[in-house]
């Protein structure tokens, strides 16, 4: 399963971000079920950053957000990524998959 967290940041802010989104890495690669993570810049649009990180399945994921430590690494940072869905996985394991309602 892949996870992708998508960062629009100014000029200005680079050097803050990168340093807490290097934390997130840190802390990602130490978690189990953590194949690997990394902060990446894109090649055309040098604002968008993402956090992509590949894990055994969706339960190690959502497991590293357990934790003292995790809420101080990773909630105030990961708020501040584009509103979009980031969890992907193959279609054999997504299986049908039925929209979401909200009430």
């Amino acid at each position: 399963m892949l996870a992708i967290s998508r960062f629009n940041v100014p000029d200005e802010q680079t050097a803050d971000f990168r340093a807490r989104a290097e934390a997130a890495v840190a802390f990602f690669t130490g978690r189990p079920g953590c194949a690997g993570a990394w902060l990446l810049q894109n090649l055309d649009e040098p604002t968008l950053w993402t956090i992509t990180s590949q894990w055994e399945n969706v339960g190690s994921y959502r497991r590293s957000f357990n934790g003292y430590e995790a809420k101080l690494v990773l909630v105030s940072l990961l708020s501040e990524a584009i509103d979009e869905p980031s969890a992907y996985a193959s279609p054999e394991e997504v299986g049908e998959n039925l929209p979401r309602y909200r009430d």
